[in-house]
């Protein structure tokens, strides 16, 4: 245990999902309410607050590598581990890395009382899975940026055998329609102009009869809401009428991030996926119909368990067949206590590495391609920060692509720009009234 503290600065780093990059936000906000002050500078934090992912191999060991170098460059902070490791991992944090405090991703709102507790030199542990609390529990949030996460749902039910989500976030759980409207708008009277609905299966929130089409369509009726996003989608749970949200809500942005892992049967059977690659593609034909603008972004997993050549094939057709507009690709990673990490048939290293070079290079030229196909094209920019040349302003097209121009709009104007030229990762864009000048 590190010498009790009574913290008067914190810093909060978050890793992976945009969940956690919501829940750091949220912590941030618990704290700031307690009367700290935050700091990006970690070396003059009396607390830092390690927001964890498990959802790659080593995850565990990266963060015992931080609090190692926290220990040894900075002022001998009172350290917190929250996240998904925390909640994986436990006491055992605290046993091996002599850390103040432990909390699990559904009890972050009991950090202050884990503080206090730390601060008279004992352990600071939480790792409980109370449904719901946390939110009622969390401070009002008064200022936000143009950009804002709510998170709709937590928990996975779906237990697909690479994955550590069902035993880290807990069961598929809703937050409560009147809760996520009333949060909607004091966001939206906080600033923000775009909300992005959060959960690991975001799609599978439901209230009663109500899916998350129908809480889209009332969430458009926010005065001042320009649009609507949602992550991370499952395929199972794409409902008739969140389809047809994408046809009739026209705040509800042209992207949809879908998941679907792999483009075999046999593999996406043995991951318990729970959908075929038929099915897959006729779901993206059904929205493609409503939305024909449509941009579709994807996850992938190369070297599952038994993956064979011809099957990895079947994921760079399936590939060819979507042209996605983005995606996220990983090897394989065997996550302790998951199916998949004990199944036979565990693929080499090196073969890994080399499908995943040409599968990131299918991704990477449609990508390009999208982009390409994109130069000419008017759209609204929604302004989200300052670039790095004078005047110039960065932001994003309705597709969820990162568009630079010189402009004199501020932070949180909607701009109407023609695209003028596009690179693999980003595109330039002019205003309108520049382009016709």
């Amino acid at each position: 245990m590190t010498k009790p503290t009574n913290p008067k600065t914190f810093h909060v780093k978050s890793f992976g999902c945009q969940m956690n990059v919501y829940d750091g936000e949220r912590m941030t906000e618990l704290m700031a309410a307690q009367g700290l002050t935050a700091t990006d500078d970690v070396s003059a934090a009396d607390l830092v607050v390690l927001n964890t992912c498990h959802i790659r191999e080593r995850a565990t060991e990266k963060v015992y590598s931080d609090i190692g170098r926290l220990r040894k460059h900075g002022n001998d902070p009172m350290i917190a581990v929250a996240g998904c490791v925390a909640q994986a991992e436990g006491v055992e944090i605290a046993r091996r890395a002599k850390v103040d405090i432990v909390v699990g991703p559904q009890a972050y709102h009991n950090l202050p009382d884990l503080v206090a507790k730390a601060s008279r030199g004992e352990l600071g542990l939480d790792t409980d899975m109370p449904v719901l609390s946390k939110f009622g529990a969390l401070p009002a949030r008064r200022k936000v940026g143009p950009t804002a996460f709510l998170t709709v749902q937590e928990g996975c039910d779906k237990f697909c055998t690479y994955c550590v989500v069902p035993y880290t976030r807990g069961a598929e759980i809703s937050r409560g329609w009147d809760a996520l409207v009333d949060e909607a708008r004091a966001l939206v009277d906080a600033g923000a102009k775009e909300i992005t609905l959060l959960g690991q299966n975001v799609n599978a929130w439901s209230d009663g009869e109500r899916d998350l089409g129908a809480l889209i369509r009332e969430l458009d009726r926010i005065p001042g809401l320009a649009r609507i996003r949602y992550t991370t989608s499952h395929p199972n749970d794409m409902t008739d009428g969140l389809i047809e949200a994408h046809r009739d809500v026209e705040k509800l942005m042209p992207f949809l991030h879908l998941p679907v892992q792999a483009g075999n049967d046999r593999i996406l059977k043995a991951m318990n996926r729970s959908h075929s690659r038929d099915s897959y593609l006729r779901i993206l034909d059904r929205v493609r119909a409503v939305r024909p603008d449509i941009a579709l972004s994807g996850d992938f997993i190369v070297g599952f368990p038994g993956e064979t050549e011809a099957e990895f094939a079947d994921t760079l057709n399936l590939i060819e067949e979507v042209a996605y507009a983005q995606a996220f690709s990983f090897k394989y990673s065997p996550r302790p206590g998951t199916p998949a990490a004990d199944m036979d048939g565990q693929i080499a290293p090196e073969v890994m590495d080399e499908r995943l070079q040409r599968l990131q290079a299918a991704l990477n030229r449609d990508q390009a391609a999208f982009n390409a196909a994109s130069v000419g094209r008017t759209c609204q920019v929604l302004i989200e920060r300052r670039g790095k040349l004078p005047g110039q302003m960065l932001g994003k097209s309705p597709w969820l692509q990162s568009i630079h121009l010189i402009t004199d709009a501020r932070i949180g104007d909607l701009v109407e720009v023609e695209i003028v030229s596009a690179g693999p990762n980003s595109l330039a864009a002019v205003e309108r009234m520049q382009a016709a000048a």
